[in-house]
């Protein structure tokens, strides 16, 4: 722990969340870097910066990057800024539901729970996905591993159960790992960066800012043939589907020292730091790239055609470790914000089985049930959905293009509650972190018109049955809550209910060994 955590801090922090009527069952560990190192490992641009590269190169060209990614990381600054806001006020473990709840109803928090729920699960089986494709492009055929769906189900499982393993031991050996991995990000883009400046036969820097409209055949069809503004805007998937899973930082809430300040910061500079180096490494990669047109015409293959055209056998597969190795601690991080987003919802009776799920291993201080429960779901989500298809497309295609709309419709619900609420008696004052009235309006309406943004720009075809999906789960959980949970689920405690529990709360806490 900290030298510069003291007991008053550690009081405090306490405090605040008995407030909001809950046990300090998870170990208080993290440090204002390791919150900020989760966030950063799950967003990890040497994961969704390279594994959808094509989304710009084989769309708009260099400009996608040059341009394209510097306007999309906007857009995922613009909900990280308005939600550090409501962190710092709330500052508790499954955040985005708690937010949802206590800044609207118990309805809009249900639904902003299943929401973000449903997404990080499928999120974790498209990453440790993205990992397998990785794997096998680089290092499948030199081991002589065939691309089967028994190959990929047998990694997928063995490396989700790692991930999950590691979470199952404890914040700390997580913590030190996604340190670890924050720390890897950083020298891996540097190097990536280096290494492409080096290949490169000359530093074009007009590629940057060059428009072509690849898409159809001459972008290897990663995008049907679109008008010109369509292939710009479906670029910027690549920026705003990578720069994603912030909202991991609020989920580790309650592991995190000095939380109502550490949360927010690691919150908005996690996206800060990854849009920079980000654009450091692919800025650099474009500018290697031999030939543009043959670039966009590769496709999906585009980083690994590049790189055994340009760079040295040996520095490129010493990247290609460095790479992979990033992708599975992004797997690691993962595992931690969808476990806790499932044990805070369970705490409050959320989900089935929610007894279980709430349960603290007191030798590790990890919610163990909520860590397993997340790591099968993510394997089974991958291996079911890959056996069915819909109109000729997989259903895991078809699932995956909607996922990150779901979260980003469960940032927008309590950043829009949060806004309709602040100055009532659901949102009194800001917490410790506090930019002012002013900036957290402006962020909450630029965080609303940018999930407008993105919601039309994620149901264009490939992608249209995303449209399909988002409009039937939203029947689908209407139905489910009036039919069933408006009058089973309380939601988070409130009023009378938070002094009842004072009693609760000290009896959980002897529980798992937390002394104050």
């Amino acid at each position: 722990m900290s030298d510069r955590y003291s007991d008053h801090d550690r009081n405090e922090d306490m405090k605040v969340l008995h407030g909001m009527g809950y046990a300090q069952e998870l170990q208080r560990n993290l440090s204002r870097f390791s919150n900020f190192a989760i966030s950063f490992s799950i967003i990890c641009i040497l994961s969704g910066g390279i594994n959808s590269l094509a989304q710009a190169t084989s769309g708009a060209g260099g400009v996608g990057i040059g341009i394209g990614w510097l306007v999309g990381c906007f857009v995922s600054l613009v909900f990280a800024v308005a939600m550090s806001q409501i962190s710092s006020a709330y500052p508790t473990a499954g955040g985005l539901y708690h937010w949802g709840s206590i800044l609207g109803n118990r309805g809009t928090g249900w639904v902003t729970a299943w929401l973000n729920l449903l997404g990080l699960v499928t999120v974790l089986g498209a990453i440790n996905v993205g990992t397998w494709t990785f794997f096998m492009g680089t290092f499948g055929a030199a081991l002589g591993i065939e691309n089967t769906m028994t190959t990929q189900m047998i990694f997928l499982a063995v490396i989700t159960g790692g991930q999950a393993l590691i979470n199952h031991m404890g914040i700390k050996l997580t913590a030190r790992l996604t340190d670890f991995s924050g720390w890897l990000i950083f020298a891996g883009s540097i190097l990536i960066a280096i290494v492409c400046l080096a290949a490169a036969d000359s530093w074009d820097f007009s590629r940057l800012v060059t428009f072509k409209n690849y898409s159809g055949d001459a972008g290897g069809n990663v995008w049907p043939a679109v008008s010109n503004g369509w292939v710009f805007a479906l670029g910027l998937l690549l920026p705003i589907y990578t720069i994603t899973g912030y909202d991991a930082s609020a989920h580790t809430s309650e592991e995190t020292l000095n939380a109502a300040r550490s949360v927010p910061r690691a919150m908005v500079m996690s996206v800060i730091w990854s849009a920079l180096f980000g654009y450091l490494f692919l800025a650099s990669f474009v500018l290697m790239i031999p030939d543009m047109d043959q670039a966009a015409a590769q496709g999906w293959n585009v980083f690994f055609w590049a790189f055994d055209a340009r760079v040295n056998g040996a520095v490129k597969w010493f990247v290609y470790l460095v790479v992979f190795l990033a992708q599975l601690l992004c797997g690691l991080a993962t595992v931690t914000s969808a476990s806790r987003m499932i044990f805070a919802f369970a705490r409050d009776g959320g989900l089935p089985g929610s007894k279980s799920l709430s349960r603290v291993s007191p030798t590790y201080r990890t919610p163990v049930a909520a860590i397993w429960t997340a790591a099968v779901l993510s394997v089974l989500f991958v291996w079911g959905s890959s056996l069915v298809s819909v109109a000729g497309t997989s259903a895991y295609t078809i699932v995956v293009s909607c996922t990150v709309i779901f979260l980003f419709i469960s940032f927008t619900l309590p950043i829009t509650l949060g806004l309709l609420a602040w100055g009532t008696p659901k949102w009194e004052k800001m917490g410790p972190w506090d930019l002012g009235r002013g900036v957290f309006t402006l962020f909450a309406v630029l965080s609303i018109l940018s999930m407008v943004l993105i919601f039309v720009i994620g149901i264009q075809p490939p992608n249209q049955w995303a449209l399909y999906i988002t409009v039937g789960f939203f029947i689908l959980t209407a139905i489910v809550w009036f039919a069933f949970e408006k009058h089973r689920f309380q939601g988070p405690p409130i009023g009378d209910i938070i002094t009842k529990r004072q009693s609760l709360i000290h009896a959980a806490e002897q529980a798992v060994g937390e002394t104050k």
